[in-house]
């Protein structure tokens, strides 16, 4: 049986790239469906573009001060994913806005990874807006993008506790490892065609695999 070409998967981060290096991380095992075959950045100085470095991985930086308004700096970041010649983009840690001619290109091949349940905390600050609004469960989502902000179909989340004296830090830290295991279930899913956005829906397609295993809600774990 001849297996099916792996998946070109780019990358845009704008700072640590910590759900970046879980995308590689799962990508180095040559079973998994996609490869991460470049990153780019909005900043020069982010963290993550040393670590995808580290792995052989192709970076370029394409900063907003060298372009003349969203258009063209985000025409430029196309540019550079076409010379990747990205098959998806996974946005992780990107903190700019992308314009609508971007996000339409990119239709149905970009995700994200949201830091709440979405469609609760939309935006930023998502954990202290969690403890201060006194929800007992919290966690990540990742949805394929569409031109509304952390609005797109949901392809999957986790779900954690708030703990009873959580800070945000102790949060933020308990949602980030569910972060780092769920956005390569997620990619899987895509990868391998198994699921796919249809009129402003994901629609899943033999989500089960051989194990029976969804890897849609709560991956991980038992939390303390």
């Amino acid at each position: 049986m001849t297996r099916r070409a792996r998946k070109r998967v780019a990358v845009l981060i704008s700072g640590r790239g910590s759900n970046m290096a879980s995308l590689i991380a799962a990508a180095i095992n040559p079973s998994f469906p996609a490869e991460i075959v470049g990153v780019v950045s909005n900043r020069a100085d982010a963290r993550g573009l040393e670590i995808a470095g580290t792995h052989g991985i192709a970076t370029k930086v394409v900063s907003a001060r060298d372009y003349d308004g969203r258009e063209a700096h985000d025409a430029a970041i196309h540019e550079a994913l076409a010379e990747m010649k990205a098959e998806i983009v996974c946005l992780a840690g990107y903190m700019r806005l992308l314009t609508p001619d971007f996000v339409q290109k990119w239709k149905g091949r970009m995700i994200n990874i949201h830091p709440a349940l979405l469609p609760n905390f939309r935006g930023l600050d998502t954990h202290a807006r969690a403890l201060a609004t006194g929800v007992r469960i919290h966690g990540c989502t990742v949805h394929f993008v569409t031109p509304e902000m952390d609005d797109g179909p949901i392809i999957a989340q986790a779900a954690v506790p708030v703990l009873i004296g959580d800070t945000e830090e102790t949060l933020s830290a308990r949602v980030l490892k569910m972060e780092h295991r769920l956005y390569p279930r997620a990619l899987k899913l895509l990868a391998e065609g198994r699921v796919r956005m249809s009129n402003g829906a994901a629609v899943f397609t033999n989500v089960a695999d051989e194990s029976g295993e969804t890897a849609i809600v709560s991956p991980g774990e038992r939390q303390r």
